[in-house]
């Protein structure tokens, strides 16, 4: 009887043991015959022993060690092959960086507390800095849609920015955090 269809009864019985280690090359070569990578393999084969001790009461005694081992290792290869299929290579992270976004819990309230601050701003500096630092328009097509001259417009929005910094406790165009709407506002230039 050669060592593969040995009968296995229980974990405790050598021969269980020695079966297992008498596959583990020829499962390596399995490994590394389907995941072309060696150190994939050598988890593949570690994985594969695993989970055979782990559920070694469903081997049936009298039949093919090996056979049964080779079996869980292709299955084991095929299940993470779907799963891998389904993700994006990501080893820097960078993938996984431009797919995050913010909480918006703390941008609502930055949102409501920035409303209350612009409200506060006398109507024609609130006029100049949204048409300039909100909706993108040059000084110059501010000043035209305002009827008064580009310096007028340029003053406007320099007050209206200090006056809502002020406001808002801003310090630093850091403290205006990831929200790009709220920081045009403060930094757009009106080119």
């Amino acid at each position: 009887m050669s060592r593969d269809s040995t009968a296995v009864t229980s974990r405790d019985d050598a021969s269980v043991r020695d079966a297992m280690l008498a596959a583990v090359p020829s499962l390596r070569a399995f490994a590394i015959s389907l995941s072309a990578n060696v150190d994939r393999a050598d988890d593949l084969v570690q994985e594969t022993l695993l989970r055979a001790w782990a559920n070694l009461d469903s081997f049936e005694p009298g039949t093919n060690m090996s056979a049964w081992l080779f079996t869980i290792l292709r299955n084991l290869f095929r299940s993470e092959y779907r799963k891998r299929r389904r993700e994006v290579p990501d080893s820097d992270g960078a993938y996984a960086d431009s797919m995050k976004t913010q909480p918006e819990q703390a941008s609502k309230v930055e949102f409501e507390e920035f409303r209350e601050a612009l409200g506060k701003l006398p109507p024609d500096q609130r006029e100049a800095l949204v048409l300039v630092g909100a909706s993108g328009f040059s000084y110059e097509e501010a000043a035209e849609i305002c009827g008064c001259a580009v310096g007028t417009i340029k003053s406007r929005v320099n007050r209206a920015r200090t006056r809502l910094a002020e406001l808002l406790a801003i310090e630093s165009i850091e403290d205006l955090g990831p929200d790009r709407e709220l920081r045009a506002v403060f930094t757009a230039g009106g080119s």
